[in-house]
């Protein structure tokens, strides 16, 4: 793009909404001549897209209509791009490419916040009030406009009730990653097709937390189908030139990318913001290459050191760690040490919305030994309270079912400072490995995470229900755990 505030040019003789582009070339030239603005489209790091592959696959999606449409393919798609990469304004600039060329399209906008809603609907004006007030039905109001073809675009709030009961054929979710989540939730069934128009829900963010709603979209991608356009500083960047290579601070990332670039973030601007941010943020923020890990608990935690094919060693004590759950999932790990130290997560059990008696059965099941070969069986000690409803504890009914679990009462504290200390030591080296048969333990030490509010600093992280529970297991085992051999229980 050549800038984020793009000049629209008048062109007396054309009427813009009796021709559509019919291919990617022509719609680039399109954009270029009446709205002034140069879409990218070299793709310039490996696995990544382009601004105008974003762009062509969007509009392009009704051009034949939905029933000569392949059966399975779906509009929806994932922008998954870097701060001041030009996200919302080509959303704008599709939106009102929607407008104009699909009669009757319903669109909707929805953003993190309002504000970014805002913004992506001012460019809109900005280019309705340019070339394109002939095609306007009436005034041109502040959150929403109607084309004389029947098409129409309106602002939404962040909230449930202003999504709920929507029924249009696009819906684009700006800045995915500060949505709330129930909003997020009723967003999913707004969409709908008609004979002509495929219902499209697009998301579009920067990925700024592994724990984040942009993670998880991205995530099952693949196996629900959506495509990710993914592009980073590199595909927007200026063209590079008279600058040396071997002086540039960029270059330890560009690689001279830039010299082939073709956008609109100026190199100065880019180097500027490169040396006041932290490393994480401009990988995150800038190179798209991971959500930050400045929140994260266990920042030291890496899946490709950390997860390794590891079986049950019949030479090594075979211990458990339980951490009690319901609605709240239950969770068991099985951890051995070996004869070095290394502390190896072999597999895990969890389950949610199980009496505790079927979850104490399916754990015998999956050990793998019998009872008396087990060394210990820790978890939470608060599992040693009696029951008002059932008038006994959680611990004496595993016990009841053959499990001799145990527990004594530490800060959470202290077992987040041992499992910290075993992923990363202080001389760097790591005594700590866990098995792929472990997904929810593996997701849970890349997830957990200190509160997102700074106005409430604190060193206790954050108990979200999710990640919480498997990184509880493991902390019983750590502050259970004597390697003596000598393990003090506290009884009840």
């Amino acid at each position: 793009m050549t800038g984020q505030q793009p000049t629209s040019r008048r062109v007396e003789s054309f009427d813009p909404q009796l021709t559509a582009p019919g291919s990617m070339k022509a719609l680039q030239r399109y954009i270029e001549t009446y709205l002034g603005l140069h879409v990218p489209s070299k793709r310039l790091c490996e696995g990544h897209r382009s601004p105008m592959d974003y762009l062509w696959y969007a509009y392009s999606g009704d051009m034949r209509g939905i029933r000569n449409r392949s059966k399975g393919k779906i509009g929806d798609c994932i922008v998954w791009a870097n701060r001041g990469g030009g996200k919302t304004l080509l959303a704008a600039v599709l939106t009102l490419l929607d407008s104009l060329f699909k009669p009757g399209c319903e669109t909707r906008i929805l953003g993190g916040s309002g504000e970014q809603a805002r913004r992506m609907y001012e460019y809109l004006a900005h280019f309705i009030s340019g070339a394109f007030t002939a095609q306007i039905e009436g005034a041109l109001l502040k959150t929403r406009c109607l084309f004389k073809n029947g098409s129409r675009v309106e602002v939404l709030t962040q909230s449930t009730t202003s999504v709920r009961g929507q029924h249009v054929q696009k819906l684009r979710c700006d800045e995915l990653e500060l949505f709330d989540a129930d909003v997020f939730s009723a967003a999913h069934f707004t969409t709908h097709s008609t004979e002509t128009i495929r219902a499209a829900m697009e998301l579009l963010s920067t990925m700024h937390r592994p724990y984040g709603l942009m993670r998880k979209v991205v995530r099952q991608a693949a196996e629900r189908g959506t495509p990710v356009f993914q592009w980073c500083v590199w595909e927007v960047i200026e063209k590079c030139v008279g600058r040396s290579c071997s002086q540039c601070p960029l270059w330890s990332d560009c690689k001279g990318k830039a010299k082939k670039g073709s956008g609109h973030l100026r190199v100065d601007d880019v180097i500027a913001q490169m040396k006041r941010a932290s490393r994480a943020g401009w990988e995150s923020e800038m190179l798209c290459l991971r959500p930050s890990l400045e929140n994260i608990v266990f920042a030291e935690f890496d899946p490709d050191v950390h997860v390794k094919p590891i079986d049950l060693d019949a030479n090594l004590p075979l211990y458990r760690s339980i951490d009690f759950g319901y609605v709240n999932p239950f969770v068991c790990l099985w951890i051995q040490v070996a004869r070095d130290g290394t502390v190896r997560v072999i597999d895990e059990y969890v389950q949610s919305r199980c009496l505790l008696a079927a979850n104490a059965g399916e754990v015998l099941a999956r050990t793998g030994v019998s009872e008396e070969k087990v060394a210990a069986t820790f978890c939470d000690p608060s599992g040693g309270a009696r029951n008002a409803m059932t008038g006994t504890s959680e611990i004496k009914e595993l016990r009841n079912c053959g499990i001799r679990a145990r527990g004594r009462s530490t800060r959470i504290l202290d077992g987040v400072e041992k499992i910290r200390a075993s992923i990363r030591g202080g001389d760097g080296s790591s005594s700590f490995l866990v098995s792929p048969r472990c997904p929810r333990l593996i997701e849970a030490l890349s997830c957990y995470h200190y509160p997102d509010d700074p106005a409430v600093p604190t060193e206790t992280p954050f108990k979200d229900g999710l990640y919480d529970h498997p990184i509880d297991a493991l902390r019983y085992f750590f502050v259970n755990y004597q390697p003596s051999g000598r393990t003090k229980y506290r009884r009840y």
